[in-house]
């Protein structure tokens, strides 16, 4: 290696480390430090997503009060079937997520901590396989909107409009989530131990935490308005 290659490496030894190593930190207090950081950092995020969701059922309610009628009309053409099969998938992978990243804080539940980890990424897929019929279905059923949509009154376009936009972008924040415990997963094979050495477990199980609270939104909204009675 050349002399300028060996000036950037030492530099790059010297600037990149491992966070809190000048605090002169080291073992579980350094470890605590880490993960105090990481889900301060995580918890910033999902206030952003907080916002961003927040909007976008404000604007729901306000198409909810001014076309009442219309929309319970238009959620009863939902499949409550499918609604209520994904909610429960959605639960029991946040069960496994939660006991997850309870296991992951000791060493000897390896074992459990993965286990844990694949059935969240399993029922995770297993929503959008799910999700994926119901798409399906409804696009059978002309519930798309445009030209050609099924249901007469106007409104309900704006309902399914909501339907499209709110579950399609919440498929991608949960790919996003099944993405991250794969790379957990992934990295504990690789590197066996990393789960209990890092706080990227609780990290990604929060994110995971997230989506679910979203959908039990959005189940409420979109499957069972119009239904009572």
């Amino acid at each position: 290696m050349s002399a300028g290659g060996d000036l950037i490496e030492k530099t790059a030894e010297r600037h990149l480390r491992e966070p809190w190593d000048e605090l002169g930190l080291a073992g579980d207090r350094a470890f605590a430090y880490q993960r105090a950081g990481a889900t301060f950092g995580i918890w910033i995020f999902i206030a952003s997503e907080v916002l961003f969701f927040g909007a976008l059922f404000l604007l729901y309610t306000a198409m909810r009060l001014e076309h009442a009628a219309d929309f319970a009309i238009a959620a009863r053409e939902t499949n409550i079937v499918y609604g209520t099969l994904n909610t429960a998938l959605l639960l029991t992978s946040g069960l496994c997520a939660a006991i997850a990243s309870q296991a992951s804080e000791q060493k000897g539940l390896q074992r459990l901590t993965l286990w844990c980890l694949g059935a969240t990424v399993l029922l995770g897929l297993a929503f959008m396989a799910v999700k994926g019929v119901e798409y399906s279905e409804d696009i059978e059923k002309h519930l798309l909107p445009g030209a050609g949509f099924a249901l007469k009154e106007p409104a309900t376009q704006l309902f399914f409009g909501f339907y499209w936009l709110a579950t399609s972008i919440h498929a991608i924040h949960l790919s996003i989530g099944i993405a991250l415990v794969v790379r957990l997963i992934w990295k504990e094979w690789r590197e066996p131990g990393f789960l209990f050495e890092s706080p990227q477990v609780e990290v990604a199980m929060l994110y995971w935490g997230f989506v679910d609270m979203i959908w039990i939104v959005l189940y409420p909204m979109l499957y069972l308005d119009g239904r009572a009675g």
